[in-house]
């Protein structure tokens, strides 16, 4: 790898929507549609919401501001961007440890992202509203079936690679601007039909009643603050190479930050009012878990009049929240191997895209082996990226010089100084106490081992690549490295 500069011209967003669309569609996936509405019902509804709006408001938007505008500060993606800041060496190993975890996320996201292609195919064959159609024995035939779940798994990587070969304006923006819109008038369409049904209202008072008590435990939080992450992306590289295609005079505040988590929670919360008020309607359980989606749900269109369209809508908008986010996920390693080796850009979708598929076999051919590594991916591997993210930038690069030099550049919201508190200090002991809680509340389990051996391995392997590879163990002088050795 080489600290010189990339070997071509840098791409831009070509417009200020292209951006935003990218930001929602990076943000909005999997965790909106299929993870944030069961969360919701098994941690007692608006209690939930509360806890997670707020986190979303105290954490998501000031951390997301910080990692895009360190993204336009040195326009490259997330190794170069950590060696403008802490200079060559065994740190910049810190970006190769974002690498990684984005990678390991993204070999089991595409399998999931395949149940969702899956189900849109079906959707269209009519299967969810044929004669003597169960939902429970479909779902687990189609996990028991190798060939369907690698070959899910093979596709989605396949279009994942086809829309990054075309690059960032004729392939990434051209299909978020289309695909982001699409989703959320899918998601419309479907609550406007669940709140027409007799006992939908019982679905809005459960998601927006507060049991105020649920709010002093302890799990309330813990549970809001995995979505928020999960949902956001925040600390996944995904914002920070975003953030290095911007234009000058684009709003990193507004877009970057307090447009994202406002279309993130407004989402999750439509994803709500369109599977609740339904949910309710005929007598399914609110908390019914990971099935709510692909079993539960599944169930009630043959009852619903027009069911089966309904069923069209509703897994294709699925689909294209969830494919959009595998695609910008994808794009974060394209674009740092890309600036860090000779191979080509479409060398590297093809190397990416091929490293990620091999990776993910397994959780295709299990869905056990995906639990688990979700698990270990969920509450390790992102906030040890997510710390790493924002402990270079609040204690190394320095809050205050990013403010000022990326943050307020032709800001239409002025962030003033309180952001520095949240992004030095805040945010990182909230990362501390995630890794630390989940340690204690699965101490000696699968998951927690397998955690351990990403917190230890990945910042390792990271460190002596960047040691080996740079030829020096010590980061150099912050001569000439832009905003190397900041501090606020």
């Amino acid at each position: 790898m080489s600290s010189t500069e990339a070997k071509t011209s840098r791409a831009e967003w070509g417009s200020r929507f292209g951006f935003l669309m990218a930001m929602i569609g990076a943000m909005v996936g999997v965790g909106n549609i299929w993870r944030f509405p069961f969360v919701v019902g098994e941690n007692g509804g608006g209690a939930f919401v509360v806890a997670f709006l707020v986190l979303l408001f105290l954490l998501a938007i000031p951390g997301l501001i910080a990692e895009v505008a360190l993204g336009r500060y040195t326009g490259k993606g997330v190794i170069g961007a950590f060696r403008d800041v802490v200079g060559p060496g065994g740190l910049v190993g810190l970006g190769v440890v974002v690498v990684l975890v984005n990678v390991g996320l993204m070999s089991y996201y595409s399998p999931l992202i395949g149940w969702t292609l899956y189900y849109a195919i079906h959707s269209f064959l009519f299967t969810f509203t044929s004669a003597g159609f169960q939902a429970e024995p479909f779902f687990d035939a189609f996990l028991a079936n190798p060939a369907l779940t690698v070959g899910m798994h093979t596709v989605i990587m396949g279009l994942v690679a086809a829309v990054l070969l075309l690059g960032i304006r004729r392939g990434v923006e051209r299909i978020v601007v289309y695909a982001v819109p699409a989703l959320v008038l899918s998601l419309a369409i479907i609550a406007v039909r669940g709140l027409t049904l007799d006992g939908a209202t019982e679905g809005l008072v459960f998601v927006f009643s507060v049991e105020w008590g649920a709010l002093f435990e302890s799990g309330t939080w813990i549970e809001a603050l995995g979505q928020a992450l999960f949902s956001t992306g925040l600390g996944w590289g995904i914002a920070l190479t975003i953030g290095s295609y911007l234009r000058e005079y684009d709003d990193v505040p507004l877009g970057g930050g307090v447009f994202t988590a406002l279309g993130d929670a407004s989402v999750g919360i439509l994803a709500t009012f369109a599977v609740f008020p339904i949910v309710y309607a005929f007598g399914v359980q609110p908390d019914a878990g990971a099935g709510l989606t692909f079993v539960s749900l599944v169930q009630i269109f043959p009852e619903l009049a027009g069911g089966a369209l309904l069923a069209i809508v509703f897994f294709v908008g699925f689909f294209l929240a969830a494919f959009t986010s595998g695609v910008l996920i994808t794009e974060v390693g394209v674009t740092t191997i890309a600036e860090e080796t000779r191979l080509s850009r479409n060398g590297t979708v093809l190397a990416v895209c091929g490293a990620i598929w091999l990776l993910g076999l397994p959780s295709a051919l299990s869905a056990d082996v995906l639990d688990y590594v979700d698990a270990v991916f969920a509450s390790w591997g992102l906030p040890l990226a997510t710390l790493a993210i924002i402990t270079v930038i609040g204690w190394k690069l320095g809050p205050e010089r990013l403010r000022v030099l990326s943050v307020n550049q032709n800001a239409g919201v002025y962030v003033g100084p309180w952001w520095n508190g949240l992004v030095k200090y805040l945010i990182p002991a909230v990362m501390v106490f995630i890794m630390a809680y989940y340690a204690y509340d699965n101490f000696g389990t699968p998951e927690m081992i397998g955690g351990m051996v990403v917190l230890v391995a990945f910042p390792v392997v990271g460190y002596a690549l960047m040691w080996y590879l740079e030829g020096r163990s010590e980061p150099a002088s912050a001569d000439g490295v832009p905003g190397a050795g900041g501090d606020d």
